[in-house]
């Protein structure tokens, strides 16, 4: 039997998100068709709109979803329906040298991969799905392996944002950056990874916190996450940054924007042997220049952080215990709750800042 479900559909780069009607794919020996409950409306899905990411259109948007197991193929172990689950766009083929060298995040199966295959439109046209996940939708069907199951006590909605912005922004703390109690941490951008990345900082006892953004509305956000001290983004704020912190800069600058200007911002804001971490997606055609003589003498370190450098299998559960016990608190990062076709009005908040993390609840759809 064919399942129809309503999803949001991109038919080419540049046009407008609309709901449609999908046929889903039929469940393959190890797959699961799972009952959409929640989707975060993250910048990666707007940069699949807007041309900064090209998969295949038409293409059915998101990938930080959670929801319930409805099916499971007949070579599925371990899951169940009924079962709640976190959707994991970065599911690791557990085969490649990355993967055997402990570094999942960087799977070559995952590697590049914006869309796969993924079910027809009304008039047979063939659709495919974000990141191999297309949860802007009632339900989807994916692989056994994209699923984490969701441990009891952790509310199905906010659970959603366990699947990208929080395992990113927590991730690029704990496992990139590694800050340790005392530290000082600068926090450029403060979308739904950015104020996870505020949330992370606090959590592994970083003594200062700035958090910096465009929008003066994202302070009271900031601050309830743990933020130290607010700073809006605009000329000379390295200099600031350093002149807060005895001159000498922070120990950790992490950049969740993706732009070269904010990348230029955040190394100079860090210390001499500190570190600076790229966790923003950026486009081609910009470029960051740095001369051999600061590179030498600062002895900064420049990184980057692929999906919080996190293993969703072992960091999915771990994050949500701590959600469970009340050590995490995953409410301030919700502005916003919406349907499935007020996705075009969330990506215009997103463009002007407004808001942090618009979140999809398909029982209000």
């Amino acid at each position: 039997m064919v399942n129809v479900v309503k999803a949001v559909v991109v038919t080419e780069p540049g046009a407008r998100p609309q709901v449609r009607e999908v046929a889903l794919p039929g469940l393959g020996e190890t797959d699961v068709r799972v009952r959409i409950a929640a989707a975060g409306v993250c910048h990666s899905d707007l940069s699949m709109v807007n041309g900064t990411i090209t998969p295949q259109y038409p293409v059915v948007l998101g990938h930080e979803a959670s929801g319930t197991v409805v099916e499971t193929g007949p070579g599925v172990t371990g899951l169940r329906p009924g079962d709640n689950v976190v959707l994991n766009w970065a599911a690791a083929c557990r085969e490649c040298w990355f993967c055997a060298h402990g570094e999942p995040w960087l799977c070559q199966a995952v590697e590049g991969v914006t869309s796969v295959p993924g079910g027809t439109l009304e008039d047979g046209t063939r659709v495919h799905t974000c990141m191999g996940v297309g949860g802007f939708a009632e339900e989807v069907v994916l692989p056994a392996r994209s699923v984490v199951p969701l441990p009891g006590g952790v509310p199905l909605d906010l659970a959603a944002l366990l699947g990208c912005a929080v395992l990113t922004g927590i991730g690029a703390v704990r496992n990139t950056a590694r800050v340790r109690p005392g530290e000082s941490v600068l926090v450029l951008g403060l979308g739904g990874i950015g104020l996870s990345a505020v949330l992370g900082a606090k959590a592994a006892g970083a003594a200062e916190i700035i958090a910096v953004d465009v929008s003066p509305e994202k302070e009271e956000l900031a601050l309830a996450a743990g933020a130290t001290r607010y700073l809006l983004s605009e000329p000379g704020l390295a200099k600031q940054v350093r002149k807060l912190t005895g001159g000498r800069g922070v120990d950790h600058a992490l950049e969740c924007v993706g732009s070269a200007a904010t990348i230029r911002t955040a190394w100079g804001a860090v210390r001499r042997g500190g570190q600076c971490t790229i966790v923003g997606v950026g486009r081609r055609d910009q470029e960051v220049v740095f001369n051999p003589l600061e590179l030498f003498h600062f002895s900064r370190t420049l990184t980057s952080s692929i999906y919080g450098a996190a293993d969703p299998d072992r960091d999915i559960p771990l994050l949500a215990g701590q959600v469970r016990s009340g050590e995490l608190d995953l409410a301030g990062l919700v502005t916003h709750r919406i349907t499935l076709g007020e996705v075009p009005e969330a990506f215009a908040r997103m463009e002007a800042g407004h808001g942090v993390r618009s979140l999809i609840e398909l029982d209000r759809s």
